[in-house]
């Protein structure tokens, strides 16, 4: 892949989506909570304060993922979510999940 190829697929990452195309976070009776992110970096901030049944809720139907992958372009990531276990306690999934995200952000802003 060229140089130029991949910074534009980085820019894609990084970039906002329309409102549409966010994510959505529910809880886990699938409610909106009014909170949706429209970015990866949007996502990270949004993921450290949402309430955690959400989390859970969304980790455990691969939504996250799902959404990283389909929406963002960005398989890495998405990839590197699957190996979190969801049988842990809600802010310790919260905390992996978080570390895992902004490992990533850093890693493509440096690109």
């Amino acid at each position: 892949m060229s140089d130029t190829l991949y910074r534009v697929e980085v820019s894609r990452i990084l970039s906002a989506v329309p409102f549409e195309q966010g994510f959505h976070f529910t809880t886990e009776k699938g409610v909106y909570t009014g909170v949706t992110a429209i970015s990866l970096p949007d996502f990270s901030v949004k993921l450290k304060t949402i309430d955690v049944n959400s989390v859970l809720f969304h980790y455990s139907r691969g939504d996250f993922q799902k959404w990283i992958q389909d929406i963002l372009g960005d398989v890495e990531l998405a990839n590197r979510m699957c190996f979190t276990k969801p049988n842990i306690s809600a802010e310790k999934l919260r905390s992996q999940l978080l570390n895992i995200v902004q490992k990533r952000l850093s890693e493509l802003q440096k690109l």
